[in-house]
This record gives C-alpha cells, structure tokens and sequence, in this order.
C-alpha cells in the first residue's frame, strides 16, 4: 500500500478536519475532551486520526449547535447518530451546499474542501475560526491560490446567496469581506522602495469602493517582496496625479468594479504622464484592473483578466529596468 493510500486509510488529521467543517482545532479538540466525540480508533504516535465515521459524527454536531442545540445535548444526539452510515470519503471531495441557521444553503459547487469551512465559519459569525481558515489557507496554497481557489469561490457564493435573498445575508458578506482584508494585511509586511524593484501603485478610480480584490493584489506584490503603494478606495483624480507624481511608480493599476466608475480619460491621462531629465523622461505602465473595465478598453493599456495575470505584468513592469522611454 502507498504512502497516500495508507493516509487515507488512517483518516483525517485534527487540523484537516477542523478546515473542513469551518471551526478552530481547539473546538474539535474540545469536543473530544468535554463529550466524547473523538476518534472511535486508537492509533499509535501523537496525532489523532479521524475516520468517515467519526467526521459524520462531527458534522451532526456541527449542524446541531448552528440550529441553537446547545452543546451537551447536541452531542448526545450526535453520537447516537455514529451508528447511521458514515458519508463515504469520495461524496465528500464534492462540497454539498452549506447550511446556515435558517436552512438555506449556500452553493459551493467543485470549491476546494477548505471552502466549504470557511463558509461555515461564516455563515456562523464565528471571527476566531474564519481567521485561522484564512490563515491556514494561504500558509498552505501561497497567496495567490488561497485567493482563487479558496477565498474568491466563497465570497462570490456569499454574494449570489445575498442577491437571491432578500438581502438577508449582508451581515455574512461584510463580516467575511473584514476578515479577508485582514487577513491579507497579516500575511505580508509592507516592503520598501529601494531594494532592486520600483514602486507600484494601486488605486480605485474616483466613486469606486470596492477595494478588495486590489488589496488581494498588493498583498501579492508584497509577497513577492515588490515594493507597492495601496491608496484604497475613490481616489479623487487630483490626489492620484499627485501621487503618480511624488511617487514616480513603474506602473498604476486602476480597478474599477462597475461600467459607471471606469473612466477611459482617466487611464489615457495617467498613462500620458511624464517624469525625469530631458532625453530621458518616462512614464508609467497602466493597468486597467476590474469588471468595470469591460467594453471600456483603453488602446494600448493592458487590461489582465485575474490576480495571477495582473501579478506578472506588474512583476515585469517593477524589474525592468528599461521602464517605459518616452521616445520622441
């Protein structure tokens, strides 16, 4: 038998567990402790294994105590409940729809495992578990593919459940979108200019206020030790000239989320600036970044269509040290 084969025959990791149900290891742990709901089989070394029965048991529990159950009781039922059949390991590679406190679901579709906790997390308020999911998705993946392939699909799946409801799940998105945002803050340090890169500048054009998938993106110059400037939301015109122009960066990305805030003179206007000695002025690459951008192209301005794009592009445009001659 495999190496791999044989891990999944022994089950699940505490931790691995915990990131699929959408609680803190601690919790799982404590349930072990406090009611019994551990591991049924004893194996040798220092880490628990959990099997699809004893997962099965834990998702019972989770689902009792997000419907009010308290604890004790929950676990009571949910240990009754071991004898019914365990839901078999391949079922649960597939996300099923995420149930919240009301009963409508969230759906996930082919997400990662580590989307389905986390949009439990969410969907119960739980700030301690919704960090160390975030945390331990972008440990695990790297910044970039926690933010695809684990923090987008839930936070568009927030959305669509929010749109389809009567706006009962607004409290969901915005607590999820903070957490994000912190989240992407704690897993980079600001890098300075100076250090073999020049700067980046990232900023929403004026009446835009969604900033998240551009923090997403400083956060990920950052990570790659690319010095980057994060101005935020609705950047008033005349404040982002003036900091192109204190600034000097090798390029600007512009995120727009709607057609109403993209403003083609805008972009051409920034691009045509200039800066440095005569004989050998330069100016900077523009990026335009979003939805918003859409059927609003700009001649001759790259417009990358995901996080992972727009990465490389800035990546080039921060290293090359032929930045952007204006010839004339």
């Amino acid at each position: 038998m495999s190496t791999i084969e044989h891990d999944k025959a022994a089950g699940l990791s505490t931790g691995a567990v915990a990131r699929l149900l959408g609680v803190a290891p601690t919790t799982v742990r404590s349930w072990d402790q406090r009611y019994g709901l551990g591991p049924d089989a004893h194996t040798s070394g220092r880490h628990r294994r959990w099997t699809d029965v004893d997962i099965a048991r834990l998702e019972r529990m989770c689902t009792l105590t997000m419907t009010g159950v308290p604890p004790a009781e929950a676990a009571r039922i949910a240990r009754d409940g071991a004898r019914l059949p365990p839901v078999p390991a391949a079922a649960r590679k597939r996300p099923r729809p995420v149930r919240s406190r009301t009963g409508a679901g969230l759906q996930l579709g082919d997400a990662r495992r580590e989307c389905k906790g986390l949009a439990r997390a969410s969907l119960r308020l739980d700030a301690p578990a919704v960090d160390d999911l975030l945390a331990a998705a972008i440990a695990d993946h790297g910044l970039v593919t926690a933010w695809q392939e684990v923090i987008m699909p839930t936070l568009q799946a927030v959305g669509r459940k929010w749109e389809t409801s009567g706006e009962k799940y607004v409290e969901v998105e915005h607590f999820l979108s903070w957490h994000v945002s912190g989240a992407l803050r704690r897993s980079t340090p600001p890098v300075p200019a100076g250090q073999g890169a020049e700067v980046t500048l990232l900023a929403c054009v004026p009446g835009e206020t969604h900033t998240l998938p551009l923090e997403a993106l400083a956060a990920a110059l950052a990570e790659q030790g690319l010095p980057v400037r994060m101005f935020g939301a609705a950047m008033p015109t005349q404040a982002l000239v003036e900091a192109v122009r204190r600034t000097g960066p090798a390029a600007i990305g512009l995120w727009s989320q709607s057609r109403t805030t993209a403003s083609r003179p805008l972009a051409q206007h920034v691009a045509a600036m200039e800066w440095g000695v005569r004989g050998a002025r330069r100016h900077p690459l523009v990026l335009t970044l979003g939805p918003g951008w859409a059927g609003q192209a700009v001649t001759g301005l790259p417009r990358p269509p995901g996080l992972a794009e727009a990465l490389a592009v800035l990546r080039t445009a921060a290293t090359d040290d032929a930045r952007r001659p204006v010839t004339r």
